[in-house]
Formats: structure tokens, C-alpha cells, sequence
């Protein structure tokens, strides 16, 4: 069984990138989902930035084929920057060279089969060696005042236990998730007992289902390690994360923080308006028109 060491912290995080993201064919024929804006920044953007928040300052990407505008996104990008001093835009400038922070690395590893993301977060394990680590979804968007790794951090360095990110889902939509079932540990925290994924509606362990953030004592690759084949034929990381039970506690965190499932059409419209609302060039201009324009669109569409 691995030992936590005292104090130590979580430092990296994986972000499974090789999804093909056919829900949202054509635009990702030849670009990454991963690359879609939400107002303006893409929604792995999004994905670090909540993980440089949590004091994470090594990111491991596991990409496939058309993954390639990713690696480009976080690299130095000499020549837009210096044609962005010539004409004197600092402010864009800033935002240009300040994608990745300094201090924060990007390590790019190619996962050659989809085979679920049991297999992908296996492919970073020399990476990551007997350290803690994060896995962060780029599909999910959380939106809060402190960041959902931040807080799963916080609590991680508090038990030196894994900890899974979940959410209330109400009605049949719990089938679509990895379902837990949990003794309440304290505020928000639950000891995990058991976890299953995407249960028939009736088969649900409770309401409470699993979401992409994930932090890991190195133990998990054990468990990766020995998976065979689950739900869809695909090495599934709840199976492994239901095995490490075996071997320690697991703790189930409701984060606080509104969550936009961005792999799905709507969830990246309803992430575009609420966030563009909030963002400090365009909110007022949305607001108006939402207020104002939209409604009197939709009397003619009705």
C-alpha cells in the first residue's frame, strides 16, 4: 500500500485529450474538441487555468490524432507575439504570453487506441511516479469562486485520501454517469463504498454522480494496472477506483460551483451565454440583448 508522505502536494495533473468528439461533428472533423471557445478561450484553457489555481504546475496532456492545435495552443508563439509588439497592442500581447504561466510545464504523451480512461490516465504513470496527481476532464467546465481542484486539493491535503469530484443528478440522466454510493464524512465529503458506472436508472446506487475532476494517490495505477475490459468494452477508471477501495479510503467530494457539461451541444451554448454574461467586455452587450433583441426574435419563431 503506498503511504502519502507528509506534506506532500499534488503537482500535476493529466487532462485526457484523445477523445474524437463526434457529438460535435463537423466542427471537430479536424479540430479538437477540447479547442472550442467558450466567449474566448477553449475549453482546455479553462482546464488549466483551474488546475494552475490549485497550485499544480505540471500539466501531462494524452492526446490522439488532430490533437496537434493543443500542443500548439500552450506553446510560445513567436510570431503572432512579435507582430503583436510591432503594432503595439500590449494588452493582447499580455494575453498571448501568458497562456501558460511561468513556471508551468506541458508534457504531451499519444495515446495510440481509445481504448477509456481507465488506459489513458495509465499511459501518464512514469510521469507521475509514486507522487500524487490530478485528472481533470476538459468537457466539464466548473464555474465558481474557488476552483473545484482547488477545493478537492484542500481536502485531499487534509485526509491524504483520493478524492472524486460529484454532483446531484436528479431523475434517468444518473444512467449517463459513474454513480457512488457513500457514508456522509463531514460537510460535502463522503467515505466511498461503492462506485458503478453509468447503472441502469433503477440499478442507481443514489443520486450522486461522478464528474471530471479526480485526485489520486499513485496507488490507482495498481489497480489500472490489473483492469480488464468494463462498460463498453473500454478500461474504466471507476472499476480501478473500486478496487483501490480495497486498499484504502476514497472520498467523494460535492464541490461547490456550477458545472457545464461541454460535451454536449447545449451544455457548450448554455456555458457560452452564462459565462459571456460575466465576462467583463461583452456582459453588458449580452445582457441587452438577451433582455431585449432575443426575446422579440423568438415571438417571430413562435
Amino acid at each position: 500500500m503506498v503511504h502519502v508522505r507528509h506534506g506532500e502536494k499534488v503537482r500535476k495533473a493529466v487532462f485526457p485529450v484523445a477523445g474524437m468528439g463526434t457529438r460535435f461533428l463537423p466542427a471537430t472533423k479536424a479540430n479538437p474538441k477540447e479547442m472550442l471557445p467558450v466567449v474566448d478561450k477553449p475549453l482546455i484553457q479553462y482546464a488549466v487555468e483551474e488546475a494552475v489555481e490549485a497550485g499544480i504546475t505540471e500539466m501531462i496532456f494524452i492526446t490522439g490524432r488532430n490533437k496537434r492545435s493543443i500542443a500548439d495552443h500552450f506553446d510560445k508563439a513567436y510570431e503572432l507575439e512579435h507582430q503583436l509588439e510591432m503594432n503595439n497592442k500590449k494588452a493582447l500581447l499580455d494575453i498571448a504570453q501568458n497562456i501558460v504561466p511561468k513556471g508551468v510545464s506541458c508534457t504531451y504523451i499519444r495515446q495510440n487506441e481509445a481504448l477509456g480512461l481507465g488506459h489513458a490516465v495509465l499511459t501518464a504513470a512514469h510521469l507521475i511516479g509514486d507522487e500524487p496527481f490530478a485528472v481533470i476532464l476538459a468537457d466539464d467546465l466548473i464555474h465558481g469562486d474557488k476552483g473545484a481542484v482547488r477545493q478537492m486539493v484542500d481536502l485531499f491535503e487534509y485526509y491524504k485520501s483520493s478524492v472524486i469530484a460529484i454532483q446531484k443528478v436528479p431523475g434517468p440522466d444518473i444512467s449517463a454517469y459513474g454513480v457512488i454510493s457513500g457514508k456522509p464524512q463531514s460537510d460535502r465529503v463522503y467515505l466511498l463504498d461503492e462506485i458503478v458506472e453509468k447503472p441502469a436508472f433503477e440499478d442507481a446506487p443514489s443520486d450522486m454522480g461522478v464528474t471530471g475532476r479526480y485526485i489520486f494517490t499513485p496507488q490507482i495505477f495498481h489497480h489500472l494496472e490489473q483492469l480488464k475490459p468494463g462498460a463498453g468494452g473500454e478500461y474504466q477508471l471507476t472499476d480501478a477506483i473500486q478496487t483501490l477501495l480495497t486498499e484504502e479510503q476514497v472520498l467523494a467530494y460535492e464541490y461547490e460551483g456550477t458545472r457545464y457539461d461541454c460535451g454536449s451541444k447545449m451544455g457548450l451554448l448554455k456555458a457560452n451565454i452564462e459565462l459571456g454574461l460575466l465576462h467583463h467586455q461583452i456582459g453588458d452587450d449580452l445582457h441587452n440583448y438577451l433582455s431585449n433583441e432575443l426575446p422579440e426574435k423568438l415571438k417571430k419563431t413562435t
